[in-house]
């Protein structure tokens, strides 16, 4: 079964923003990537991935992220079967952003990116997010 696991927030100051949630709330770092798009701090509470982004342009914040604000910007689903749900969406109607397997050298993901009916931007993938707890060893 598909399980929400993944949150992202762009903000100003990657740093700052992490340390933030890690001293209140106790998340634990699991990883950092510069990367062509953006620097990011990946942070865990054991089940959920929150990843703190900062954007090198508001262009790529929006076209990658879903927006060009700070906050919240999209989430992430960890599924079983990528091939059933990326059928799904296309059966629906849904708006590819990016499908493309290229594999995050860092964390070992990758993940698709598609619209909602209401334009936001979520992400699908069937390798996990940093931290994130797999669906499968969820407890009923």
């Amino acid at each position: 079964m598909p399980k929400l696991r993944h949150l992202a927030l762009h903000t100003a100051n990657v740093e700052a923003t992490a340390d933030f949630y890690k001293q209140v709330f106790d998340m634990k770092e699991v990883g950092r990537n510069k990367g062509n798009y953006a620097d990011a701090i990946y942070l865990t509470d054991g089940t959920l991935n929150l990843t703190v982004l900062t954007f090198k342009s508001l262009d790529i914040a929006e076209k990658i992220g879903g927006s060009r604000s700070f906050g919240v910007v999209h989430f992430g689903f960890w599924v079983d079967d990528l091939a059933e749900i990326r059928r799904r969406l296309k059966d629906i109607g849904a708006e590819c952003v990016e499908s493309h397997e290229v594999k995050d050298t860092q964390s070992g993901h990758f993940e698709d990116k598609w619209k909602g009916p209401d334009g936001t931007l979520f992400d699908v993938t069937n390798t996990g997010f940093p931290g994130a707890l797999p669906p499968q060893r969820e407890q009923a």
